[in-house]
């Protein structure tokens, strides 16, 4: 039977136009030889044998009366059905048939520019490198002039919907130890006959350790939708709630902490609980001047682009001053510290 092009696009053989229209789409994109420039001859046939059952299969829903050609009607699509491609290439014409009926594809980078416009990776059908890669002469069952001037009227050449940005909102302890975020979202798109529809989807961030404010996480083509136009891509942006006890800068954690007199000068101990709920002890045997900072390594912020590396715990001290003192105390104060 030769090449199944119902086993090619990856659809039923029940397909409506707008499953064709999408599967065409998605395989297009994936295997244009532009973005396979590592396996470019493997692209190349794979692009041109997905734009060949496009062409073979999207004729079913094509009503130009004046090309009578490949399976315009229901009979030639249960031809193609019954004996597949080979059969279809070389069907013998009936008398009232021209022999241009047999199937013969157009331009591959011609039906990509039909969805796409101009290529999206460096060149379109009218481009630099068109004619070397991808033969123009292969006509359409011998109407080559009049199917072109009825594609080039169709309202499929698409371009793309500015992106649309959105905050998400993360603690610091998310940012700290990583999260899964689950995000409903409702959009406009159109449907095959470019009727406005609204479709909700569920989406999954992956928060990763270590991420900042400013993040951007990018869904393509998840955002809304205009007539003619490809879908906008969604970007959420990371932003940062304030913490209750640590300010974050980069990837360094500060905290501020209040002392008596008697411990900034005789030494302390002070527990902190860290973002991931561990109580860590920090013995300070420093005089604690105020204004003084200590540093605790790698207590600090999971570093993104270094797994296993943290920043730093920065601690800011803050001396309480006695408001009283009994004659005594100063005398003793005196007698201790040095002049």
């Amino acid at each position: 039977m030769g090449v199944d092009y119902y086993n090619v696009l990856k659809v039923s053989r029940n397909a409506t136009e707008d499953d064709l229209k999408k599967a065409y789409r998605k395989l297009a994109m994936k295997w244009h030889p532009d973005k396979n420039r590592d396996n470019n001859n493997e692209a190349e046939a794979k692009f041109k044998q997905i734009s060949e059952a496009y062409e073979a299969r999207n004729i079913f829903f094509l009503n130009v009366d004046m090309m009578n050609c490949v399976l315009s009607d229901p009979q030639k699509r249960a031809f193609y059905d019954q004996f597949g491609e080979e059969g279809l290439k070389n069907r013998p014409t009936s008398g009232n048939e021209s022999s241009s009926n047999g199937f013969n594809p157009r331009n591959a980078e011609d039906i990509f520019a039909e969805f796409f416009g101009s290529s999206p990776f460096g060149f379109g059908s009218s481009g630099p490198g068109r004619s070397s890669r991808f033969p123009s002469d292969t006509t359409f069952g011998g109407f080559d002039n009049n199917f072109r001037s009825y594609s080039t009227g169709r309202t499929n050449i698409q371009k793309k919907s500015p992106s649309v940005e959105t905050k998400l909102s993360c603690t610091l302890e998310e940012l700290y130890s990583g999260s899964t975020r689950k995000m409903k979202i409702s959009r406009n798109v159109t449907d095959a006959n470019g009727r406005p529809i609204e479709e909700s989807e569920i989406l999954s961030i992956d928060v990763k350790p270590g991420w900042k404010k400013g993040t951007k996480i990018t869904f393509p083509e998840k955002g809304n939708q205009k007539p003619n136009e490809v879908a906008a891509d969604l970007i959420f942006v990371i932003d940062e709630k304030p913490h209750n006890l640590f300010t974050r800068d980069g990837n360094d954690l500060i905290v501020n902490k209040r002392v008596s007199l008697a411990e900034a000068i005789g030494g302390t101990t002070i527990d902190i609980t860290t973002l991931d709920g561990r109580t860590v002890s920090i013995a300070v045997t420093d005089i604690v001047s105020p204004g003084y900072e200590m540093i605790v390594g790698n207590e600090g912020m999971p570093i993104a682009k270094e797994p296993g590396r943290k920043g730093d715990l920065r601690i800011k001290f803050d001396v309480k001053f006695p408001t009283k003192l009994t004659p005594e105390q100063r005398a003793g104060l005196k007698r201790a510290l040095p002049s």
